[in-house]
């Protein structure tokens, strides 16, 4: 809660910044992803910051409806999970303050604009590479993080219909789905007869806590990514109890290995591997929607250790938790920007979902907060 409060306010037009000595900007998809933990956390101040973002991000709306990528500036545009985490923090704000026609045009126009995202004019939505999170890494065509929020942000909204349309697409076992053979989760990506089969560990997360999973898919999903894992750490791959955000590590020789990659995205480091705390969040949140809550406990407990380390916390909090952006998966230090927004939001939000045994939000459960406007 302290650095969340910390970071609530920053020096662009009083907006919250997205970590709390680097990154002083206002990022769109780092604020809304925070916004599990503010609404976990029932904190009025946290609560009016998320309200003022969702407002200026609706003032700052493209003229068909795109979201931008800083939330101060409509001229930044270019993000493919923007407007998707946009009107899934939307949905489950409206829920929370028992407002539905909160921000009523920005959402009808948002959604005309993720209307008009498909290829094929279909359920499923396509992005361009390495604009959604992973600014790093190429995601081509139809990528499972973006459908999956797209996913959420449908059933939270009541579009049963069209949510049910994408769950049946995203399950399609002709190569047309994210189906993948050999292995119980779903591609990273695919496009025509292109696919990769790697795992995404934020968006089969995703696709457990909205719903595009049954149950016993699900829990095959967490045996086999904790069993890789344990095969990784036995390779001296991961040396933390948690799971990279990418595996297997894309590798020099590898045919989706890129030039750039040699630069900023080496195996087991940022996109390409590295564990990242709000992703491992998702993670815990997705073992409790799965049934495996002695699991999900386990892994706070190791989430837990893993935020205490630091890179450059200043002199004024000595012994803070440094909540850091992401970490090496082969020795566990810490390599991003400490006090990152959604590291500490996230860790709020997974901890609120192992206490309640509930996936929070995401089955469109409200909570009222009636004193927020």
């Amino acid at each position: 809660m302290d650095v969340l409060l910390h970071n609530a306010s920053g020096p662009f037009e009083g907006l919250p910044r997205t970590a709390g000595w680097g990154y002083p900007e206002p990022y769109t998809r780092d604020l809304l992803i925070s916004g599990l933990g503010i609404l976990a956390s029932g904190n009025q101040d946290l609560l009016f910051s998320l309200h003022r973002v969702l407002e200026t991000l609706a003032r700052n709306q493209s003229p068909r409806g795109q979201v931008p990528s800083v939330v101060h500036d409509p001229e930044n545009r270019g993000a493919s999970d923007t407007t998707p985490l946009f009107l899934l923090i939307l949905g489950m704000y409206r829920r929370f303050t028992g407002n539905p026609a909160f921000l009523e045009e920005a959402g009808a126009k948002a959604l005309q604009w993720m209307g008009y995202q498909s290829a094929e004019d279909r359920d499923l939505v396509v992005q361009q590479p390495t604009t959604d999170w992973r600014d790093e890494q190429w995601v081509l065509g139809h990528g499972l993080y973006v459908n999956a929020l797209v996913h959420g942000y449908l059933n939270n909204l009541g579009l049963d219909d069209r949510a049910e349309a994408l769950r049946v697409a995203v399950n399609r076992e002709d190569g047309r789905g994210f189906v993948t053979h050999g292995q119980p989760t779903y591609a990273l990506w695919f496009f025509k007869v292109l696919r990769n089969k790697r795992c995404d560990l934020l968006g089969n997360s995703l696709a457990i806590l909205t719903g595009l999973t049954d149950l016993d898919r699900s829990r095959q999903m967490v045996a086999w990514i904790e069993a890789q894992c344990v095969e990784m750490r036995s390779k001296g791959e991961l040396a933390l109890e948690l799971p990279p955000c990418l595996f297997p590590f894309v590798q020099p020789a590898d045919p989706d290995w890129h030039a750039r990659y040699g630069i900023y995205n080496l195996p087991g480091d940022y996109h390409n591997g590295g564990v990242w705390p709000f992703v491992c969040g998702f993670y815990i949140a997705a073992l409790v929607a799965a049934g495996e809550q002695r699991l999900a406990e386990e892994k706070l407990q190791a989430l837990t250790a893993l935020v205490r380390p630091s890179r450059k916390i200043p002199r004024t909090h000595p012994g803070a938790f440094g909540f850091n952006e992401w970490f090496h998966a082969q020795d566990g230090t810490p390599a991003g920007e400490d006090w990152q927004t959604w590291s500490a939001s996230m860790y709020i939000y997974a901890a609120a979902c192992v206490e309640a045994g509930e996936a929070l939000f995401f089955d469109g459960s409200t909570q009222m907060s009636p004193t927020i406007p």
